[in-house]
């Protein structure tokens, strides 16, 4: 445990924590009219993720899987479900207890170097596009740090875009179009703005949890980054909560204890484009299987902020 109030190094300080009960169900119904002969099931698995969270236990049934892991390090449960039989049900269950801190930044120094790594475009994330790489120069024009520099980015987004869910990731510069944007899209856009720049960026998929200041400015699942800032680290932020003028501060360089991480990466290859979760079976003329999930949050204890 970190006790309240404890600092990591000379620019993050942890104000609390909370800890939180989660609960992943998924439900594989075979509608047939035959039966797989291979079926399989990837579930991403939440992970400690220093210095964010800590996984205190997790239980997963059924048993039998196999667990791997992807080119960011991402750990997911594998099922073989192969053979499930027409008009019957597979369900997985995973439950985890799960600590997370919130976090401040001290962005008052902010020098030194960069790194190397998540600086590449790649889908959803066109950080070498010529509207995105005019776009950050144009913010970043007269930003003495790269902590200014994103601030830019960060209050542009919280202005500009219009909160729209659509239950999909158009990328970084659809974002920029009329139709519209949701937890996606801005960290998209948060991602790609900095690496056009040179500045490392992180994109994340967890959960949120929701209570009255956050219900209306966001779902459940969620989208979020973090960025390289030089001396600074790996700081923390939420551009689609801190859309608001009112809570713009909040969002930005705090990681606030309602967010849980599930996977690093926008583009997992274990998921296949998915998210949380992906199945493949064949022969996919003989059979039908639709897969529903369904996650609970229960928040069970709170130290400090």
């Amino acid at each position: 445990m970190i006790p309240a109030k404890t600092t990591l190094g000379a620019h993050a300080t942890v104000l609390g924590q909370r800890e939180y009960d989660v609960h992943q169900q998924l439900t594989m119904v075979n509608n047939g009219p035959g039966k797989p002969d291979k079926q399989n099931l990837w579930v991403a698995l939440i992970q400690t993720f220093s210095p964010y969270q800590k996984v205190q236990s997790m239980k997963v049934s059924p048993g039998n899987y196999t667990k791997i892991a992807d080119e960011y390090g991402n750990q997911y449960a594998e099922f073989d479900f192969s053979g499930q039989a027409a008009g019957t049900t597979e369900t997985v269950q995973i439950d985890y207890r799960v600590t997370v801190y919130n976090l401040a930044y001290n962005l008052s120094a902010c020098q030194g170097s960069l790194l190397d790594d998540f600086i590449q475009p790649e889908l959803h994330i066109e950080s070498a596009n010529p509207q995105i790489v005019a776009l950050a120069g144009k913010l970043a024009q007269g930003k003495a740090t790269v902590c200014q520099q994103v601030r830019a980015f960060y209050d542009y987004i919280g202005n500009t875009l219009v909160y729209t869910y659509n239950g999909a990731n158009w990328g970084a510069q659809a974002a920029l179009g009329p139709m519209g944007a949701d937890c996606t899209e801005y960290t998209d856009l948060l991602v790609a703005l900095s690496r056009a720049r040179g500045i490392p960026a992180r994109y994340f998929d967890g959960l949120l949890y929701l209570d009255k200041g956050t219900v209306i400015l966001a779902n459940m699942v969620h989208s979020w980054p973090d960025v390289y800032l030089a001396s600074a680290g790996w700081v923390a932020m939420d551009p689609t909560l801190g859309r608001s003028l009112v809570d713009r501060d909040t969002y930005f360089a705090h990681y606030t204890p309602d967010h849980i991480i599930v996977t690093m990466g926008v583009n997992p290859s274990v998921l296949r484009g998915g998210d949380y979760w992906t199945t493949l079976y064949w022969p996919g003329n003989a059979t039908s299987i639709l897969v529903s999930e369904d996650w609970k949050i229960e928040l069970v204890g709170k130290l400090g902020q």
